[in-house]
């Protein structure tokens, strides 16, 4: 299954506690802090919501 990457960019400062939720399902905790995650739809849907403060890129394998 393919991977995205996944980092904080901006801080959720200032953002909905619904955003911050999301941020932390993410499992990002700090700035410039990068995960991995499968592509999977619901990954998806929750990079879309906050992609004002994520920077997303494809996994090479």
């Amino acid at each position: 299954m393919p991977r995205i990457r996944v980092k904080l960019v901006k801080s959720v400062i200032g953002y909905s506690p619904k955003q911050h939720r999301t941020i932390e399902a993410l499992g990002l905790r700090k700035m410039h802090q990068t995960v991995e995650h499968e592509v999977t739809p619901g990954v998806m849907g929750m990079i879309n919501k906050v992609s004002h403060l994520v920077e997303c890129s494809e996994v090479k394998s």
